[in-house]
């Protein structure tokens, strides 16, 4: 039984108080963005109405406020990863920025013609683009691990396909589609034994996984606040300190520089590096109350109860004749993703169906179209949970579903 009181949750989110023509909103699209508690709601007007000023410029009041809030952000979120330094912290726009940086300035340092960059075929394309580009650009090679018929990576062959000739590895450390839990602490000792480092695309995991970077001794994570209660436009980018020290920088201008002639300059110092021009200081304030919130719940209880919604929602759903849910059946080795198309009903017929019901899922590819290939299906319907999702919002997702079959005459129930 979880320990979060959920409906107590609830109301901490007001856009959950919402009706939709005149039905209560369930929202079950949080794989692409989760909702917002008040306190982050509040952090933004407060910074705006507050103490709006440009930070790491001025000595004012309002700069020297608005800068402390900033930074004190960075080492909040070096406690919620277990990073060893606040300065391993980068703040991007997004995971997909964080992605291309690392692609940009460390793959055009490091990869060589013939040489191997490995990731999975689970991976979303903000995870695969960049190294798409990169692999041509340097006359390199993509390897990818396959999945098993039960949506896990197969392990065997990662064995055998992380070799000498690999540079990175780069995996999402869960699966947009198939939910998986990937075995990263695993990958990382391989990719290591090889001399290869490791990146992890944390934007669907770190969310709902207590996640420690130095127990998974990963070598880079990314992952966006957006989709763990914060604001959209700020992704963090963790990486060793070695690693981000030996970097040249992605972007330049701003605070990133030091001293500056007509013909040279230099860089500051990590992890202002990075982080080009005037930052996105309201959202990433607000971050950290996002941070915040997820702390105070504790995360193994953010697990535990995405566990026993996401095992009621598979066992709820297989109700359904007709029905193929992706991915693992074990709801221990999944998130709170699930994947599923219905026979001969389109995956946006389902979508349009659930939306009338005021039901939020997500119907598509959900950026993962080699996966679909892969499945041999244009795309799936999704329903995704989180802290605030409930057991009766998955029967009325159930119920939006057998209203499918009367609609479209294709669905029976057992």
């Amino acid at each position: 039984m979880s320990n979060l009181n959920v409906e107590q949750i609830r109301k901490d989110f007001p856009i959950l108080q919402r009706k939709i023509g005149g039905k209560q909103l369930v929202y079950l699209d949080n794989a692409a963005t989760s909702q917002k508690p008040r306190s982050v709601i509040d952090a933004l007007t407060g910074y705006y109405e507050g103490y709006n000023a440009n930070i790491h410029r001025g000595i004012h009041t309002l700069a020297e406020e608005a800068t402390d809030a900033y930074e004190s952000v960075r080492d909040t979120v070096r406690e919620f990863i277990d990073a060893e330094h606040s300065h391993e912290i980068i703040f991007t726009r997004n995971s997909t920025e964080a992605i291309n940086l690392v692609a940009y300035s460390w793959g055009n340092a490091n990869i060589l013609p013939g040489d191997e960059i490995v990731l999975t075929a689970m991976e979303h394309h903000s995870n695969l683009i960049p190294w798409q580009r990169l692999a041509t650009e340097r006359n390199a090679k993509l390897v990818f691990i396959p999945i098993t018929e039960c949506g896990q990576l197969d392990m065997e062959e990662a064995r055998k396909l992380i070799s000498s000739k690999t540079k990175i590895v780069a995996v999402t450390l869960m699966s947009n589609v198939l939910g998986t839990i990937n075995p990263v602490k695993e990958l990382a000792k391989l990719a290591h034994e090889k001399g290869a480092v490791i990146l992890v695309d944390g934007a669907q995991g770190v969310p709902h996984v207590k996640t420690s970077v130095r127990d998974l001794d990963v070598d880079f994570l990314v992952f966006s606040m957006h989709k763990m209660l914060g604001p959209t436009g700020v992704g963090i980018l963790y990486g060793k300190t070695e690693l981000l020290e030996a970097m040249p920088p992605f972007q330049s201008g701003g605070h990133m520089i030091t001293s500056v002639w007509r013909d040279k300059a230099t860089w500051t110092e990590l992890p202002w590096k990075f982080e080009a021009g005037t930052s996105n200081i309201a959202d990433v304030i607000a971050s950290g109350k996002a941070i915040e919130y997820l702390t105070a719940l504790g995360m193994d209880n953010v697990r535990e109860h995405e566990i026993e919604i996401t095992k009621y929602a598979l066992k709820k759903l297989n109700e359904l004749g007709d029905i193929t849910i992706f991915g693992p059946k074990d709801a221990t080795l999944r998130g709170g993703v699930i994947s599923f198309n219905v026979d001969a009903i389109h995956a946006h017929d389902i979508g349009q169906i659930c939306a009338d019901a005021a039901i939020a899922v997500r119907a598509g590819h959900h950026c993962c179209q080699p996966l679909m290939r892969d499945l041999n299906v244009m795309g799936t319907a999704r329903a995704s949970f989180y802290i605030y999702n409930t057991k009766d919002e998955v029967d009325l997702l159930f119920e939006a579903l057998k209203e499918a079959d009367k609609v479209l005459g294709h669905v029976a129930c057992r």
